[in-house]
């Protein structure tokens, strides 16, 4: 059951839109996290270069008692200031950090005379907070970072007028990628509404019109008729269903004139065959007024199984929910000899009674006349109804198992059924059978005997119906 509910276009459909839209947030969260760490640093690393200035404009204007106080009052959490006679940095980042370094200058009003000294380098290894944070601030820190620091660390070097540098150090923290709870609930609402919309618009628009082209295609291949399908839905789905409605106009168009024209053959035939009996009966010699009335008699023979081949293409009968046991002992009863009568209790089919009636007593019978009793059994397999009809008579070649089928088709005893023996009985039992969508094939049984089996699919419940209890 849950394999065949995955099968389902609906239930697929549902799962690539889930999973596109589970993708997108993913997607989404990745990229925000790296946009906002590009952010944070950027952000940060124009603070240091604001500061930065402003601390070499009020060490070279202040008095050098004053330039202990400058620093201490500009140090803070994530920048550090220190006055050193060299420079900390040897060597200029002329990537990322050469924005950095113009901001200073612009700040400065400085072009290039001033020796200015970026550097940028991954943090690696285990991390900790900066040193001079406080505890509380460390444990904040600690938290929100989820206990994993990585980090991108800048360093400065700026040349002061009198030959000192001022040295500067801060730590930019990449932020792991966090999943916040408003995320998560909108992602929820988004699928929900997506769910929504997709489950009862466009699926329906696009399910509804296959489950009906489906279901007039079961029908059809029953024999049932089938009105044309309304052309709705997306317009892949509306070709589709305008395809079958051309098929199906065209396979009725094609049968009916068959029938028609085998109709009109027989009855025209009728009139000289009447003809030919009333001149035989006016010749004097026995001999020959017996052979010829005989072979009119097998030509109207021929006509009455033709038209009735014909008739067995064209299903006119509504189908019904019948109740298989009482069909089967109904038909039985009708036969002239005993049949035995197997199977389960309590099974349903929908199906053409007449018509099906007519199929299933052409194999009985022609057990029976052939094989001197028939079995007749069913039960249900792999979604099949399977209806065997056996009897203990020589059996068929296996050569010629396919081909009895065939109209007018006769082995060397004639196995055949009412038709009197022109080869037409099985051929309209297998037309009556495919009519309902099923098969009939025969076999010989290993212990002697031939079995007739009729497979019978079980459909779809507005098509056709089976309860088995």
């Amino acid at each position: 059951m849950s394999r065949r509910l995955f099968l389902s276009l609906r239930v697929q459909l549902i799962l690539v839109v889930v999973a596109a839209l589970a993708m997108a947030q993913v997607v989404s969260l990745f990229l925000f996290a790296d946009e906002r760490s590009l952010a944070i640093r950027a952000a940060l690393g124009f603070e240091a270069a604001g500061r930065a200035a402003t601390v070499v404009r009020l060490i070279e204007e202040a008095p050098p008692d004053l330039h202990a106080s400058i620093l201490r009052a500009a140090n803070s959490p994530l920048v550090r200031f220190d006055l050193a006679p060299a420079a900390s940095v040897q060597h200029t980042d002329h990537s990322d950090g050469g924005i950095v370094e113009a901001r200073i200058r612009t700040l400065l009003g400085d072009s290039y005379s001033r020796d200015i000294r970026v550097e940028l380098h991954q943090v690696e290894g285990q991390l900790m907070p900066l040193p001079n944070l406080s505890r509380e601030m460390t444990e904040m820190h600690m938290a929100m970072m989820q206990g994993e620091l990585t980090a991108v660390e800048m360093n400065l070097s700026i040349a002061l007028s009198g030959g000192r540098w001022l040295n500067v150090g801060t730590r930019f923290e990449r932020p792991p990628i966090q999943w916040p709870l408003y995320s998560m609930m909108t992602f929820a609402l988004s699928a929900g509404l997506l769910m929504l919309v997709v489950i009862w618009f466009v699926m329906t628009r696009l399910t509804g019109p296959l489950r009906r082209v489906s279901r007039a295609a079961d029908s059809l291949g029953r024999g049932e008729d089938v009105a044309e399908i309304p052309l709705t839905g997306p317009t892949e789905v509306r070709d589709l269903a305008r395809s079958f409605n051309r098929m199906q106009a065209r396979l009725t168009r094609f049968v009916s004139e068959r029938t028609r024209m085998l109709a009109a053959l027989g009855h025209d035939l009728r009139t000289p065959l009447t003809n030919m009996r009333i001149r035989a009966e006016m010749v004097d010699d026995d001999e020959t007024r017996d052979s010829i009335v005989a072979s009119v008699e097998e030509m109207q023979g021929m006509v009455e199984a033709t038209l009735t081949f014909a008739r067995g293409l064209v299903g006119t009968e509504e189908p019904e929910l019948v109740d298989l046991r009482h069909y089967l002992d109904d038909l039985c009863i009708a036969m002239p000899e005993t049949v035995a009568l197997l199977g389960p209790e309590g099974c349903e089919l929908r199906l053409r009674p007449n018509a099906m009636r007519r199929a299933l007593r052409n194999l009985v019978e022609n057990a029976l006349r052939y094989g001197d009793v028939a079995r007749l059994d069913w039960h249900v397999a792999s979604g099949e109804l399977v209806l065997t009809v056996d009897d203990d008579g020589p059996g068929i070649p296996e050569d010629q198992l396919d081909k009895v089928f065939d109209p007018f088709f006769r082995l060397e005893r004639s196995r055949s059924l009412e038709t009197g023996g022109h080869g037409l009985g099985l051929s309209i039992a297998r037309t009556i059978i495919q009519s309902h969508g099923g098969e009939v094939s025969l076999a010989n049984r290993p212990e002697g005997g031939l079995r007739a089996t009729v497979r019978l699919p079980l459909g779809t419940p507005a098509n056709n119906e089976v309860h088995i209890s």
